[in-house]
């Protein structure tokens, strides 16, 4: 990896973004028509969420956004990665849109074009309406009916001003911390629920892909957000390169499996015959799934270490995903999950830039030909204002120079990486861990609102303005 001054060049069409979500930014949530999604629930459930937060306010975007439109402008952002409140356009997951709320959008997307600034949009970044989980959520076939009636509704109204999409972001979240571990909302823990769940999640991009096809211009460009892990085994020992295979199933096979490669791992399906029996995988499902995208989005943070359980050992983890006695992996309580080394983010996840170029060179097999997107990556630190109110962050600027120079590397060898977007634009409702993380290249004041961009923000202004990533000491 490059060293702090060494100088690090990338394309001169490398998109240069910063990525949100509606419910951590927008607030806002009884107005216009928005009915509850499940983080509402979730969030206002007692114990689910840190000091009880939740994302009523947020950081109020929904009032602020022209002036987080000028900041994103004045941070020279070549895109933005946003998604869209379900609830906010079909109230009840079903029947018409509410105009009122697809024209919170449209403005959105009008400031940002204005501005210079491409919207890549993301349908679902998992606020599933509160009323479609009642009738049993993802876990149930007709909820991926109705995301891809959403999908074309979304995509009639702003198909013909973004051209960047994106279905889902990070199912493998929704899946198996909303409906195996319960960490997330809706905070169900069923085991074969979490895998039904993930199905359908396919099952509902594959249709969306089509919706948004026959809704928009061909010229718009269709993805989906992966958070595929980089899954290490603690040893060369054949049970722990054993243990890796199946944590690799369940974490990226089972979406990359029938997403790419039309086929679901048989490994998989043997892991997990504990569990459930697949059978409401049907026949023309995985064709469905299996419908061509224009480009792949990887989101990374840190890489998962794993061993097969020795001796009383068995079923403890460190996989980052939040405090939960019930595990977000299906039948693998015989899988122990380690703590890599190395320095580590306020989330408690190790710092190791080599994962993202091992995922991206990864994808470069899995897909060739397909264009891939950073569509996330970045980290939480204690940051604070210093006396004058200026908030130097250099940790998180030593992690965007180290992360980077991999994506760099990358395309060095020969990967085709269009774009990286950071997370996150600015502080925000960090979904169970309330307002206690702060990923955001932007300070908010949550008593005020304020944004007070950090020194990373401007350090990452200077390299999406240059396309040369600056030292990591040029912003202190």
């Amino acid at each position: 990896m490059p060293d702090s001054v060494s100088s690090v060049t990338f394309p001169p069409a490398f998109l240069w973004g910063a990525a949100t979500s509606a419910y951590q930014i927008e607030g806002a949530v009884r107005e216009d028509g928005r009915t509850p999604s499940i983080w509402d629930t979730f969030s206002h459930t007692p114990g689910r969420t840190a000091g009880g937060e939740t994302g009523d306010v947020a950081v109020d975007h929904y009032h602020r956004y022209r002036d987080d439109v000028a900041l994103m402008a004045e941070l020279g952002l070549g895109a933005y990665r946003f998604s869209v409140s379900w609830s906010r356009v079909q109230p009840t997951g079903r029947g018409p849109a509410v105009q009122r709320g697809l024209d919170f959008y449209r403005r959105l997307v009008d400031e940002l074009l204005a501005r210079g600034i491409k919207p890549a949009l993301t349908l679902y970044h998992w606020d599933l309406p509160q009323e479609l989980e009642d009738a049993g959520g993802w876990p149930v076939r007709d909820t991926a009916f109705r995301f891809a009636e959403y999908a074309q509704l979304v995509g009639e109204a702003l198909g013909d001003r973004v051209e960047h999409w994106i279905t889902l972001n990070e199912p493998w979240c929704s899946a198996f911390l909303g409906y195996g571990s319960g960490v997330h909302a809706p905070g169900r823990t069923d085991p074969a629920a979490s895998l039904r769940a993930a199905h359908h999640l396919n099952l509902g991009h594959g249709l969306a892909v089509s919706a948004l096809r026959a809704a928009m211009p061909s010229r718009n460009q269709i993805a989906i957000s992966l958070n595929s892990s980089v899954v290490r085994p603690l040893s060369p020992d054949p049970a722990d390169l054993a243990a890796a295979r199946r944590i690799d199933d369940l974490a990226n096979g089972v979406f990359h499996g029938p997403m790419l490669h039309g086929a679901y791992p048989s490994s998989l399906f043997d892991s997990t015959r504990s569990v459930t029996d697949w059978s409401y995988v049907l026949d023309g499902d995985v064709r469905t799934i299996n419908a061509p995208l224009d480009a792949l989005g990887l989101n990374y943070y840190t890489p998962t270490l794993v061993s097969a359980a020795s001796g009383e050992v068995k079923g403890a983890r460190a996989d980052g995903h939040g405090s939960s006695d019930h595990s977000p992996w299906p039948a693998c309580d015989d899988i122990v999950f380690h703590q890599t080394p190395g320095e580590r983010t306020e989330m408690g996840w190790t710092i190791d830039p080599t994962g993202l170029h091992e995922l991206i060179m990864r994808y470069t097999r899995e897909a060739p030909g397909l264009p891939l997107y950073v569509t996330e990556n970045g980290a939480a630190y204690d940051d604070k204002p210093d006396p004058e109110g200026r908030v130097h962050d250099p940790e998180r600027i030593a992690y965007l120079h180290g992360h980077l120079s991999e994506v760099r590397r990358a395309i060095a060898d020969g990967a085709d990486v269009r774009g990286y977007f950071l997370w996150s634009l600015m502080d925000n409702f960090e979904w169970a861990y309330g307002y206690d993380k702060r990923f955001g290249a932007v300070y908010v004041d949550y008593a005020t609102l304020e944004r007070t961009p950090k020194s990373s923000a401007r350090w990452y202004a200077e390299a999406a303005r240059t396309g040369v990533l600056p030292p990591v000491d040029s912003a202190a």
